[in-house]
């Protein structure tokens, strides 16, 4: 299964009463793993989960640490994009160069790298030692 396949698929489950607004993401960490994600609303707003952090935590959960691919996709008129937190999330685990597969379900995609969705990230290099 392709890795936008595994993103649309899970994107069904995805609990959305609020905005109907249903996103899947599927990740591929570089052991070639796939984890999943989807966004989970709560009726206090801001205590929702994105659906790239759920696929980010069952990655780390299952002991894995880097991300080699990523597939984002929701029912939206243009190819969905990871919100400005998730991107950051992304970031800190996956290199610039990995590949963002964004899409809508009328089968509509762009790609963009980590680097290119968050330039000038902020990364664990700028902490103090």
């Amino acid at each position: 299964m392709s890795l936008l396949a595994a993103a649309r698929d899970i994107r069904e489950k995805a609990y959305a009463p609020y905005s109907n607004f249903k996103v899947g993401v599927a990740l591929r960490s570089t052991s070639g793993e796939i984890f999943v994600g989807v966004n989970v609303e709560n009726a206090a707003y801001p205590e929702g989960t994105c659906a790239e952090a759920g696929a980010i935590a069952a990655m780390i959960a299952a002991g894995h640490r880097r991300i080699a691919e990523v597939a984002v996709i929701a029912d939206a008129p243009v190819p969905v994009q990871p919100c400005g937190g998730c991107r950051q999330k992304l970031r800190e685990f996956a290199d610039d160069d990995v590949v963002v597969t964004m899409a809508n379900l009328n089968g509509v995609e762009a790609q963009m790298t980590v680097g290119a969705l968050l330039p000038g990230a902020f990364s664990k290099d700028q902490l103090a030692p």
